[in-house]
């Protein structure tokens, strides 16, 4: 079972596929899509490949990629890149993310969440404050405890991966180990943990003769966390097990759950779309919009968008240049519309791998508002410039 992020990526049912949630006909785009982003409500079932196999129907091409894959049993948030957009996706893959999630304690799987074969049940039960406790062969635990529990996984953290995950070890994927018989240790990482606040009370309940007790939970975190590691992780410091049994994304960056389109309502849309003159393809989020939600924007003028054109730097951006709000964005290309989402949103911090800081880039708008390029300020030679780190339509 293949998982790389946030309890990620696993073997999945169905291939390349032609239906859309579970059902719906997904049919092939009358036109090719344009450049850009397009915001997939994920369901259950299918693996982020599937998504991204049937977005390639729908969008009438190949070039289709996804920023950080999901589980099969998790739903909510997978941003898509359609042609010039999949650049964009290196930037969103180190992006922060949030979750909402249902952590049950009392046992423990193969793999950390539902999918897994259970490992232990040692059980949990709830003591209310003041009551004694009983003989059992289940752990006690209080309210007070939990917090603390909770607070102490909160903030930057070392967090050892699950090891049902697709991290290599030795030149082979960590899963595939496990699944071979190995015991695999895998090294801690830092990650951040934003926000880690359990929603009302816990749920006790029996699970094969076990008592447990579920919690729902809100997770804000760093690229890199895998919320199954930290069901895990929870279970232990309370002295019992902890696994995942729902996990839903709901933010990526600066996309939330209410700018995503289910493949069945983009499927509708395509459909619809083809019946027109000229047909209409899949609704994307501009590439104009979606690069200026991830980064401040730079307004060009003509020569400037003419000098950039041909990988040529300009005059520095600075910080007086730049401008852009920190929510994140809630609308999103409405299916059948045809419109781009209308946001100046702006991401919170990243934390991302790659050679381009995303704090250091500027989105660079020509003067008709067409996305030119990304920048950066350069000090070379004693001289600071800004730089063309993309090019979306070169000279």
């Amino acid at each position: 079972m293949s998982r790389s992020e946030a309890g990620e990526t696993g073997a999945g049912s169905g291939g390349p596929g032609r239906r859309g949630d579970r059902g719906h006909h997904v049919p092939r785009g009358a036109v090719t899509a344009d450049h850009g982003l397009v915001i997939i409500d994920k369901p259950a079932g299918l693996t982020s490949h599937d998504v991204v196999a049937r977005t390639r129907r729908l969008a009438a091409t190949k070039k289709v990629g996804h920023a950080g894959t999901l589980d099969p049993m998790a739903t909510g948030v997978l941003v898509l890149g359609v042609g010039r957009a999949t650049r964009l996706l290196t930037y969103l893959v180190g992006a922060d993310k949030e979750y909402t999630a249902t952590i049950r304690l009392g046992e423990s799987t193969l793999t950390d969440d539902a999918e897994g074969e259970v490992t232990a049940t040692p059980g949990a039960l709830l003591r209310a404050e003041g009551e004694e406790m009983v003989a059992g062969s289940h752990p006690f635990l209080t309210l007070e405890a939990l917090y603390e529990a909770v607070a102490a996984l909160s903030g930057p953290i070392e967090q050892v991966p699950s090891a049902v995950s697709a991290i290599k070890v030795g030149g082979q994927r960590s899963y595939a180990r496990v699944r071979a018989g190995e015991d695999v240790e895998l090294s801690a990482r830092p990650v951040t943990i934003h926000r880690f606040e359990v929603l009302g009370e816990p749920r006790p309940s029996e699970h094969e003769g076990a008592a447990v007790l579920d919690l729902d939970v809100i997770v804000g975190c760093s690229s890199g966390t895998y919320i199954r590691a930290l069901a895990r992780d929870l279970g232990a410091a309370l002295g019992t097990g902890g696994h995942l049994t729902a996990l839903r994304r709901t933010r990526v960056g600066p996309y939330a759950i209410g700018s995503a389109h289910t493949l069945a309502e983009l499927a509708e849309a395509v459909g619809a779309g083809a019946d027109e003159d000229p047909p209409r393809g899949l609704p994307v989020t501009g590439l104009a919009d979606a690069i200026s939600a991830l980064f401040p924007v730079r307004r060009l003028t003509d020569r400037e968008t003419a000098t950039v054109s041909f990988g040529k730097s300009l005059d520095p951006s600075g910080p007086g240049t730049q401008s852009g709000s920190s929510e994140p964005a809630e609308s999103g290309a409405q299916p059948g519309s045809g419109e781009p989402a209308d946001s100046g949103a702006q991401p919170e911090a990243f934390d991302t791998p790659t050679i381009d800081d995303p704090a250091t880039i500027v989105a660079a708008l020509a003067p008709d508002g067409r996305a030119i390029a990304l920048l950066r300020d350069e000090e070379r030679f004693g001289e600071m410039r800004a730089r063309p780190v993309l090019v979306f339509d070169p000279a």
